[in-house]
Parts: C-alpha cells; sequence; structure tokens
C-alpha cells in the first residue's frame, strides 16, 4: 500500500527555498537539522525542522512548569517579580528580533530559547548549587541546569524517551551559558551527537570548561541570555527595594542606560551593528566593558545581597533531606512514593537501565517547582495532626 503524501509538503519544500534566499550564508537552514533518529513525522510532515523543535518544546511538560521556577528571586509574595517563563520569552523576543536583522533562522533561535532553562532546579541557582553539592557527594558530577536541559529533553520527556529534537538545538541548548562574560563569540561547526554525548560528560564533571555553540544562532542566544537578565533583575531589584536607580555605575548608565528598556536596546543594536555580515556575534569593545561592569554591580548588590538569602541555609537543608528520602524510597520500592506515581511511572526500560539511583533522584528533583518541591518537604518532613478519633 503506498503511503499518503501530505498535499503540504510542496509548501514545506517552497519554505525551505525560500529560507536559502532570503537567510545570510552564516545562517543555519532548516534543512541542516541533524537528529538521533530518523522519524517519519520530521521528515515527511509538513513543518521545517526547527519549528517543529520549538513546537515540541512549547508543548513538553518541562516547560509547562516554567510558571511556578523561580528566576532570581524566590519565597517572595510579589506578583510582579520575574519568573523563568517570562524571563524564557524575553530571551526569545530579544535573540529572534537581533536574529531577523542578521538573517539567521529565527525558528532554531525560538527552540534554543525556549528550552534552555528547562533543566533549571527550584529555587533558581541557589538552588542548582545545593543541588549540584549532593551529586557529586554521591559519586554523580555536578549538576549544571544547561546539562539538565538536554537531559530533560532528550532523555526524560515522553517517559524516557524524549523528543529526537534537533542536534543544533540541543546543542545551543548546552552551550548557552549567560553567565560567562564574551566580547565576542564565534561558533564551532561541525559538531556531531557523539560530540554532544562528549561535552555533556566533560560540563558534568568538569563545570569549568566552556563551551562554544556549532551555530551562529546559538552564539546569538548565548549574548541574548545576559541581555534579557541583566536589567530586567535591576527593574525587579528596585521594585524589592534592594537597590535604588542611582545606584547604577555612571559609566554603565552612560553607555547603556538605567532602565531595562534602555539597556536591552542599547545592547541589542550593538550587537547587530558589531556582528552584521560576520561569522562571529559580537559587543563593541566599550559597551562589552560596560556591560561587564554592570554584570559585577548585579552580583553585589542583587545576587549576593544577604537581604534575600536569609532563608538559604534552610532550602539547602530541604534539599539534603528530600533527596536522601527519595533515595531510600527508590531503593525499598516504596511504589506509594512521589518518585514512582509522579515520575517513575511508565518510564521507559532504556532511562530505568541507563541512569542510577541516584542519577534518577537527581531528575525527579530538579524537574520541580518551587511550589511542589515545599509541598514535597511539608508531606515528607513535616509531622501530621492525627485524628482525634481512631
Amino acid at each position: 500500500m503506498m503511503k499518503r503524501i501530505s498535499p503540504l509538503l510542496g509548501l514545506k519544500e517552497e519554505l525551505n527555498r525560500r529560507e536559502s534566499s532570503i537567510l545570510s550564508p552564516q545562517a543555519t537552514p532548516s534543512t541542516a537539522a541533524i537528529h538521533r533518529r530518523p522519524e517519519e513525522r520530521v521528515e515527511r510532515g509538513h513543518r521545517l525542522n526547527f519549528s517543529l523543535d520549538a513546537d515540541r518544546i512549547l508543548h513538553s511538560l518541562a516547560y509547562t512548569r516554567y510558571i511556578d521556577k523561580t528566576q532570581v528571586f524566590y519565597l517572595i509574595d510579589n506578583d510582579h517579580i520575574t519568573h523563568r517563563v517570562l524571563h524564557v520569552q524575553f530571551l526569545s523576543k530579544i535573540a529572534r528580533d537581533i536574529a531577523r536583522f542578521l538573517r539567521l533562522n529565527e525558528d532554531l533561535i525560538e527552540a534554543i530559547a525556549l528550552g534552555h532553562d528547562i533543566g533549571h532546579a527550584p529555587f533558581g541557582h541557589d538552588g542548582e548549587r545545593h543541588l549540584s553539592a549532593i551529586c557529586e557527594g554521591h559519586g554523580i558530577g555536578s549538576f549544571q541546569h544547561n546539562v539538565q536541559s538536554v537531559r530533560s529533553l532528550d532523555r526524560i520527556e515522553r517517559k524516557g524517551r524524549g523528543w529526537n529534537l534537533s542536534l543544533q538545538v540541543l546543542d545551543g541548548v548546552l552551550c548557552h551559558d549567560g553567565e560567562i562574560h564574551e566580547a565576542e563569540l564565534r561558533p564551532r561547526p561541525g559538531k556531531t551527537f557523539d560530540d554532544l554525548d562528549r561535552e555533556i560528560a566533560l560540563k558534568t564533571y568538569k563545570p569549568e570548561e566552556v563551551l562554544v555553540p556549532m551555530t551562529l544562532e546559538g552564539c546569538v542566544v548565548r549574548l541574548a541570555d545576559t541581555i534579557s537578565y541583566i536589567g530586567r533583575d535591576i527593574e525587579d531589584a528596585i521594585r524589592l527595594n534592594l537597590v535604588s536607580r542611582d545606584q547604577i555605575p555612571a559609566s554603565c548608565a552612560s553607555k547603556l542606560g538605567t532602565t531595562n528598556g534602555a539597556i536591552v536596546y542599547n545592547l541589542v543594536e550593538d550587537v547587530i551593528k558589531n556582528s552584521a555580515g560576520r561569522d562571529a556575534v559580537a559587543f563593541s569593545a566599550k559597551v562589552s566593558e560596560a556591560l561587564r561592569e554592570l554584570k559585577t554591580f548585579n552580583y553585589r548588590y542583587i545576587y549576593q545581597n544577604p537581604k534575600i538569602k536569609g532563608e538559604e541555609h534552610k532550602i539547602g537543608r530541604l534539599f539534603e533531606l528530600l533527596f536522601e528520602l527519595y533515595l531510600d524510597d527508590f531503593k525499598k520500592e516504596r511504589r506509594d512514593s512521589a518518585l514512582f506515581g509522579g515520575f517513575l511511572e511508565g518510564m521507559s526500560p532504556d532511562y530505568l537501565e541507563g541512569n542510577s539511583p541516584a542519577e534518577i533522584v537527581r531528575d525527579f528533583i530538579a524537574g520541580m517547582t518551587d511550589d511542589y518541591f515545599l509541598k514535597q518537604c511539608q508531606e515528607r518532613l513535616l509531622p501530621r495532626k492525627m485524628p482525634s478519633r481512631f
């Protein structure tokens, strides 16, 4: 029996041709997408490869949990503070704006941006540090949210089957590290899935290792990550009375501005001016130095501010206690544990056989939202009132 051919395949071919005529020679066309395994829906479907990747990430369970993942400030009752989901949307918009001017692939940009922080543990970078220390203590390497993002999309979602996303998307997610300051970033093309797996192992056991994206689109997301959070975090800190606008260093204010809108505009404009027609993305030297100084300001007065660290030691202790409880649940096969009912039920044999107990517990806790983490602590660690009659 002949397979039915979608009438939209002709349109897909036309869109691919249009891409080749519009995109820069430095861009990554959708036809260049590389997958771990063949998939008929990808090969015979009507959607372009990277657009399909973005859709799959958008509809993943992990993406749904962005809504209650901390960006910077946790345990603060304020509806106007940025959460992870908003940061991801900001990054996607900023990176796609840059891509449009540089004639890069906006679908690839969007997919990387939407997936880049999916692996974040509860309570942001503080939670990441606590979980990393626990993981190292159990001999499974450090916990890095970019590595965990790839693991989630490639090995955990869909009950261990993963989404079969393009190599270029997973590579961009792995290499998105916005904490690293760089004036210029040039891609390292030609990677394979073997390279991806090798870099994941390298980053897990040598977290200080600097990885470089294989595409110019991945480079744009990495620079745009900083652009999307640097000014927004200042606005949030001002709203919480942690800093005032006049504290922003004058040298930064003169080059970048003092509001998130101005900072984003000036940084984006500078990237476009210094990257157009090149095989690299870059800031100008003066703007790069101003951005470096602004990052230092944020770290000193916002991210390391003792006013928002009062509960961190408690959070760290809760991570330790929950990890040991779930590890014990797994070893003793307590089927009423949320680890089994909420995570492992229906999980593929490949996942179960390919991960140690500590790695499984790591994946479960890393996927939690802040609220779910606290509810699990309440259920497992706090005493319950007994009924008045038995």
